[in-house]
């Protein structure tokens, strides 16, 4: 079994037990293909629980410092985490996200870039509408809603963003990464 097998099995046993989440739209997921999944950012457990409750493997995008830890530096790479350096263009990360779409992967974003200490959906950075613009890539919306509390918790997933007319018009990441969080905010209120 591989290590990312194991520890989704791991993680999942952990969230049912502790908080026994609801997942809703798990098979709005495309089956095959390049998928860009963006969800928003509440806790440090969002991306296991996200990777938990996805039918497909994820390819999570995750900040560079956690690869300088020793223990971690070894192990993530094995869970499909690859980093990226927070607060600038990280070219090699953008690369790397890019192949993994490329070759019909599932990359995971957190495009807030870092957790919402209220809960609330902030803006989200450039680069998941890089992505999103840039790529062939089916863009799913994901809402984490709901304290980490047994019973209050859901991952939602949308059905997949139209970027057609977007990439058409060459719109800005900015504006791409805009229409992202406006389809994860619609979620969360939709289930809260």
């Amino acid at each position: 079994m591989k290590l990312y097998s194991f520890g989704k099995w791991l993680c999942g046993t952990y969230f049912k037990t502790s908080f026994k989440p609801e997942i809703i739209g798990a098979e709005n997921m495309p089956a095959t293909g390049g998928v860009l999944l963006c969800s928003n950012h509440i806790h440090n457990y969002d991306p296991p629980l996200v990777g938990v409750a996805s039918p497909r493997d994820v390819h999570f995008m995750a900040k560079a410092e956690l690869f300088s830890i020793p223990v971690l530096k070894n192990i993530l790479p094995k869970i499909n985490a690859f980093p990226v350096k927070r607060g600038m263009s990280d070219k090699t990360a953008l690369k790397t996200g890019m192949n993994l779409l490329k070759e019909g992967k599932v990359v995971g974003l957190f495009p807030e870039g870092t957790r919402s200490k209220t809960g609330e959906i902030g803006e989200g950075l450039a680069g998941a509408g890089f992505f999103a613009l840039k790529s062939e890539a089916h863009i799913v919306p994901c809402a984490i809603v709901g304290p980490y509390k047994k019973g209050n918790l859901k991952v939602v997933f949308g059905k997949p963003i139209d970027f057609t007319h977007l990439r058409e018009q060459k719109a800005s990441a900015k504006e791409a990464t805009a229409l992202i969080m406006e389809n994860i905010a619609q979620l969360k209120k939709d289930h809260e």
